[in-house]
């Protein structure tokens, strides 16, 4: 979580002429009011007492999941996380009142952090404060699209028994990666049944497949909610050298996601899109390209993954990474072409079997995955899980 890789990313983005006319906004930090649209008052407190380091603080502090190897105890927490929730509110408040119809936070993200603690790097749950926000702002149809390699527990348990906000996520099988949730059996509460939506890929998908689950499932069940905005949580820790996981995509198809997910706002919900970072410990390599196309997809001008990267931005990056080959160019060469889940049940043995190609093997096993979850939640959706056009 170095803000290495925020400053990174903006000097990536000026340097390639992205910013020139852009708004550019200054966050003030969230309230307590605004905080507690989500978290517990108690939590809150407990943030702002323990980086003071008395033992009775420090006690508080351990019973809300702070002071942990992932959610360690820092200076200023309190306010860090704070100005981290006030820019995806500002950014939340600019499309709510018209003066942007897309607006990116690309230091928010922070999924993981629940209504009474922290967890996964997350101290408070910026965009689940920012839903929140929106929901008291005039807005009662919200679609979560999430991208991050782990699944977004925070906002899927702030929002699991509300009908009015739809959570997607599209993650690292939950057997195989922290936190362990985002089953495709877990689809909601009560009246919200079928607005939690969980797409569990196995390690080493690449773009092609996490593409076809992608567009498998994510497309249908959000033009079913009909939102009138779509909230994206774009972690780009599902890149292939990404030291905390196990997909492999490229940032082509990273890209490619957040073109996808531009579109769906275009036609789902009047061109409103917030968008926010996330995960992503490529520091240097990926989250500077990745999180620039992403600004580029927001601003509606994109970038050729085949342009060269900036000298000036090259001498910058080798300057604070000296050891870390810098990239040349904006993209990894990925293929981003893919084929279309064509409905029906797997078509390949979803075992390893001697004199079965391995792309075989794979392509049963993402489509027994896509199955998995269209079986679970589409009915909820008046969807049809086996129709390919649904």
């Amino acid at each position: 979580m170095d803000p290495v890789r925020l400053d990174l990313t903006m000097a990536l983005s000026a340097d390639l002429g992205l910013l020139e006319g852009v708004e550019t906004l200054r966050p003030s930090s969230a309230t307590d009011a605004e905080l507690l649209r989500v978290h517990t008052p108690e939590y809150v407190d407990a943030v702002k007492l323990a980086p003071r380091g008395g033992a009775v603080e420090l006690l508080l502090a351990g019973n809300h999941g702070l002071g942990t190897e992932d959610t360690p105890i820092f200076a200023h927490m309190h306010e860090a996380g704070a100005i981290m929730a006030g820019g995806t509110i500002a950014a939340a408040r600019a499309i709510a009142t018209g003066r942007a119809r897309r607006a990116v936070n690309i230091g928010g993200g922070l999924h993981h952090a629940m209504p009474d603690h922290g967890s996964g790097f997350c101290v408070y749950n910026d965009v689940a404060v920012a839903i929140a926000w929106l929901l008291d702002h005039g807005f009662d149809r919200i679609a979560y699209i999430d991208v991050d390699v782990h699944h977004g527990d925070g906002v899927q348990r702030a929002f699991v028994g509300d009908p009015r906000v739809m959570t997607v996520s599209i993650h690292q099988h939950p057997a195989t990666l922290w936190p362990g949730t985002g089953w495709p059996a877990e689809v909601g509460m009560g009246d919200a049944e079928g607005t939690a939506v969980n797409v569990a890929v196995l390690p080493g998908t690449g773009d092609a497949l996490w593409l076809r689950a992608f567009h498998a499932v994510v497309p249908s069940v959000v033009r079913a909610f009909k939102p009138q905005i779509i909230v994206s949580q774009c972690g780009v820790d599902s890149h292939r050298e990404d030291p905390l996981a196990d997909l492999a995509l490229t940032v082509d198809g990273q890209r490619a996601a957040f073109l996808a997910m531009r579109a769906l706002a275009d036609e789902c919900a009047d061109g409103r899109w917030l968008a926010v970072g996330g995960g992503g410990y490529g520091l240097v390599r990926v989250v500077p390209r990745a999180w620039t196309h992403l600004i580029a997809a927001v601003l509606g001008r994109e970038i050729d993954p085949a342009a060269a990267v900036p000298e000036s931005w090259r001498r910058r990056a080798a300057t604070l990474a000296p050891n870390v080959e810098v990239p040349v160019v904006m993209g990894d060469g990925g293929d981003v072409r893919f084929s279309r889940w064509d409905g029906g049940p797997p078509r390949a043995p979803v075992v390893t079997v001697p004199g079965v190609d391995r792309s075989e093997r794979d392509l049963a096993r993402l489509d027994s995955a896509i199955a998995d979850t269209r079986r679970n939640v589409f009915p909820l959706l008046g969807l049809d899980p086996d129709d390919p056009r649904d």
